[in-house]
């Protein structure tokens, strides 16, 4: 069987609304016999008759198979550190809790063991990543784990905590309903 019917066979049938983002290394793995240029070609292909799409470097998503949910960029971020610790916190956890006024849009931002950065991820939005030194065993009883997101979530107090620790502008905070998580 060619390749690109093979990989598109396997996404049809595995492909699903839990399952639908793939790294480099997953799909790789279903062509191990491919040289490196003709893997990329086939990716190249697979993307360009729309079963795949890229979310941003070494990331692929299944377009028939994504949930409408709006959680594509905290699945993402799962799978880009998945070997480092992340949580998700800063204006994220405010805006959800209503701590800041604005809703940060297309845009989520992410505490994490590896370093800062920006990822663009095209159509679905931006992960900013904010490098913490802060060991997990410490501030474990001020996160809870998000099985919609599949990452940690800061409580308010923590993001607060972060928010300052990181110099970022707290002008946007309602201080009258942040006190209320205090």
């Amino acid at each position: 069987m060619q390749p690109i019917k093979y990989l598109v066979n396997w996404l049809n049938q595995n492909a699903n609304s839990e399952h639908y983002l793939f790294t480099l290394q997953d799909l790789r793995a279903l062509c191990p016999d491919l040289s490196n240029l003709a893997f990329k070609t086939l990716l190249s292909r697979t993307v360009g008759v729309g079963y795949l799409s890229r979310v941003c470097r070494g990331l692929y998503i299944c377009k028939r198979a994504i949930p409408p949910n709006g959680l594509v960029l905290f699945h993402a971020v799962a799978l880009l550190r998945a070997n480092k610790f992340n949580y998700i916190s800063l204006e994220t956890v405010l805006s959800d809790a209503g701590v800041i006024s604005q809703i940060p849009m297309n845009w989520i931002s992410i505490m994490s063991s590896g370093r800062s950065s920006v990822v663009s991820c095209g159509e679905f939005g931006t992960i900013e990543f904010v490098h913490t030194s802060q060991k997990p065993a410490l501030i474990m009883k001020q996160l809870s784990y998000d099985a919609h997101c599949r990452l940690w979530r800061a409580t308010v107090p923590l993001a607060l905590r972060d928010m300052k620790a990181t110099h970022r502008n707290c002008d946007l905070i309602d201080w009258d309903i942040a006190n209320e998580f205090i």
